[in-house]
């Protein structure tokens, strides 16, 4: 009964270790931002810089980490300065005007239409927005 019990439990890791080596990773960033021959310099995509986090604190002054560097407010950034930085955004202010720098730029938010929100009535969700 050894034998045959060993052979299952080699058989379970093979397949174990062959799905782990097909299962991409989650939380792993795209390729096109992890090719260092992209011809863009580091964080950066078509069209500019990315912001790849925030942070907000209570005392202090708030982080934008913009293109891999850390920019406190008021910092400058290339020929830009960090004027504005909240949950959501990086706003920079420079030469060229002002660039706001979105944490999820491919996202498009729009209204949820409830049945009652059809009939003309308030509901639960759109009681804030009117």
């Amino acid at each position: 009964m050894a034998g045959p019990m060993k052979w299952m439990a080699f058989a379970l890791a093979v397949l174990a270790s062959s799905a782990g080596a097909q299962m991409a990773d989650p939380t792993r960033p795209p390729a096109s931002w992890l090719a260092a021959d992209g011809g863009q310099p580091d964080g950066a995509e078509e069209g500019g810089l990315r912001l790849q986090s925030v942070l907000v604190r209570q005392s202090g002054r708030p982080v934008a980490v913009i293109g891999g560097r850390t920019v406190v407010l008021g910092e400058r950034l290339g020929e830009a300065r960090l004027v504005r930085v909240n949950e959501r955004e990086a706003v920079l202010k420079g030469a060229d005007g002002v660039t706001h720098l979105y944490l999820t730029p491919d996202v498009e938010k729009r209204m949820v239409e409830t049945p009652a929100s059809r009939k003309g009535g308030k509901s639960g969700a759109m009681k804030g927005l009117r």
